[in-house]
């Protein structure tokens, strides 16, 4: 390894097909686009997943297995908030077919079954999860875990896949500022991972990179398309690589908020998933977990009896 490569990329060229998967619900699968525009340009074979906060019983789409659906562009759902089959309509707009597969926001046991199934459905040998935020990185005993259960319970269900790589990408650094996350905390947990070895160096996404400005269309269509609910988090991002700083807003929805648009947004953080979950201090608990409700008791109870940091400002 030296200064002309990427220890992100140097991992993903061994692989011969990337499952990119959005890992705390939402839009986080539009987060991986730049990812998965440029895998695909490698040669690499790509499939993208999410886990929904779709309503996936108002979904007409196809049933792999219990709590996973693929959704294509035809597919029907939710008129007023339905992330993956937007994308399925822009990726058809570009004339292309691409089926993106949904998971059903449930408990780990549950969840890790869905992914198995999605393994032996596709034959995927590398996972990407990807994290619209950095919260995914919060081992449990930070001032803030931001919005954990998502994030953890796709932790844990690729954690118990067998693969050859498993891997972690983080965008949007400071958007969780708004959720309670301490960034002094993430800097610190990239700091401990560095130490593992488990720390892949940070990617930039800028402005004319083909991969980046294809995500930028995928952000605005989906915005136009959802003008109610778009991302918060893709529409910073963008914002970012676009030059804004500060706090500026891109959408309605983040108003009477303080939002701190900076460059380190429109940058990958990357990781090794394994080590990650070896440092998340409540994954096991989570482990037999059925519903998502329960996922939340259990970090509730396990913050309950655990200390934790103070806040830290950055100071710098």
């Amino acid at each position: 390894m030296d200064l002309a490569t990427s220890p992100l990329f140097e991992r993903l060229q061994r692989a011969d097909h990337v499952l990119l998967a959005g890992a705390g619900g939402g839009f986080d699968i539009y987060c991986g686009l730049p990812l998965y525009f440029r895998l695909r340009e490698m040669g690499k074979r790509v499939s993208l997943a999410n886990l929904s906060f779709t309503v996936l019983d108002r979904v007409d789409g196809r049933v792999v297995a219990p709590g996973l659906m693929e959704v294509r562009a035809e597919t029907q759902g939710p008129a007023h908030y339905f992330p993956e089959g937007v994308l399925a309509r822009w990726f058809q707009a570009r004339g292309e077919s691409v089926s993106i597969y949904c998971f059903d926001k449930v408990g780990v046991a549950p969840l890790s079954a869905a992914w198995a199934a999605l393994q032996t459905e596709l034959g995927f040998d590398t996972v990407v999860l990807v994290d619209g935020g950095t919260d995914i990185l919060m081992r449990g005993d930070e001032a803030g875990l931001g919005t954990p259960e998502e994030d953890v319970s796709s932790l844990a269900a690729v954690d118990s896949l067998t693969l050859r790589d498993k891997l972690i990408v983080c965008l949007g650094f400071g958007v969780d500022a708004f959720h309670g996350i301490c960034h002094a905390h993430y800097l610190e947990a990239v700091a401990d991972l560095s130490r593992r070895g488990a720390y892949l160096g940070v990617t930039a996404l800028l402005p004319g990179m083909p991969e980046v400005d294809r995500y930028r269309e995928a952000v605005m269509f989906s915005s136009e398309e959802m003008a109610r609910r778009p991302s918060i988090v893709s529409l910073s991002v963008v914002g970012a690589i676009d030059g804004d700083y500060g706090d500026q807003h891109r959408t309605s929805r983040t108003q009477g908020s303080k939002l701190f648009i900076n460059p380190l947004m429109s940058m990958y953080w990357a990781f090794d998933l394994d080590a990650v979950a070896r440092r998340c201090l409540y994954l096991e608990p989570l482990r037999d977990t059925t519903t998502s409700w329960e996922v939340s008791a259990r970090i509730e109870t396990f913050r309950a009896r655990h200390p934790t940091k103070p806040w830290e400002d950055i100071p710098v």
